[in-house]
């Protein structure tokens, strides 16, 4: 396990309220291939309710999940539609899309979930834009006999795996609650990077392997204390490794865990836009200006 870090207070979109967790300096490395992680839960409909109008993206996805509220969604190929707690929605921006999320929360204000950003290998930056839209009910659940649960969104966990498919960086995306004082392991695909991200509760992170303090800022490299603990807003960033050992405190921890397949290419990302090349950057920008962006018609599938 490398650092853990709090999400930070960010405006995006119209004027949106989120907590950022990955992204503030453009591409990391250490999380490569994933881009952005934004929380946008809130209680606050003001905080929300302006949404993101209209904006185009390429050479990357968007992973859309949905804890309360709906998110309402419409793209320039024609596709529109509303998601609602439980669903996930995973666009592949390809070679361009132009699309507007508002968000509505549920009768009591509520407007929680999570969006992450996926790069795109060199390949696949240019290829046709491509939604899978998943209902909760479709999303298979791990439970086991302490009380934990698994929410298979993407990737495998045991013998069950998750209905999104075809995704280049053969990325695993879990739904993890852990119950009350509980000691759980959760194998992670070797050779990826893997986080986790606390939202609910208290938990004690650590690769499998590895049982040392993740150094803080207020943490040495000599402090061996086994275990660092992470609650809501918390970003856990995994070391090399194919398990994660998670201890739950006395309310349980509930976590997004997080991991995909390096693509190790350069990145030249501004925006929504994430291309290999500053040349391609601009192309892109370019081609909004002359109204030649979108490469594709019709409806996305």
């Amino acid at each position: 396990m490398k650092r853990l870090s709090k999400s930070r207070p960010t405006l995006e979109g119209a004027g949106v309220h989120l907590n950022r967790a990955i992204g503030f300096r453009g591409a990391d490395s250490e999380f490569d291939p994933f881009l952005l992680l934004d929380d946008f839960r809130s209680d606050v409909p003001e905080d929300y309710i302006k949404g993101f109008p209209f904006h185009p993206h390429r050479g990357m996805e968007t992973i859309t999940y949905v804890l309360a509220g709906t998110v309402e969604h419409q793209d320039s190929l024609g596709h529109q539609g509303v998601i609602g707690p439980g669903d996930v929605q995973w666009m592949t921006a390809g070679g361009g899309i132009i699309h507007q999320e508002m968000p509505r929360g549920n009768e009591a204000g509520q407007m929680y979930g999570f969006q992450l950003w996926a790069n795109l290998p060199r390949e696949l930056k240019m290829t046709a834009p491509r939604y899978q839209e998943i209902h909760a009910g479709d999303i298979p659940v791990v439970r086991d006999a302490d009380g934990t649960h698994v929410r298979v969104i993407c990737g495998r966990f045991g013998d069950t795996t998750g209905p999104v498919d075809g995704v280049a960086a053969d990325p695993m995306y879990l739904d993890i609650s852990v119950a009350p004082g509980a000691q759980k392991t959760f194998p992670v695909p070797a050779g990826h990077h893997a986080f986790a991200y606390v939202f609910d509760g208290v938990g004690r992170f650590c690769n499998a392997a590895t049982p040392l303090a993740v150094p803080t800022e207020s943490v040495k490299w000599l402090d061996t204390t086994p275990y660092a603990e992470a609650d809501n807003h918390t970003l856990v960033l995994f070391g090399d490794g194919d398990a994660v050992e998670v201890h739950a405190g006395d309310q349980g921890v509930r976590f997004l865990l997080v991991a995909g397949y390096p693509l190790r290419e350069p990145v030249a990302w501004y925006g929504p836009i994430v291309m290999n090349k500053q040349e391609e950057l601009q192309q892109a920008f370019d081609e909004l200006q002359r109204n030649t962006f979108l490469k594709t018609t019709g409806t996305a599938r």
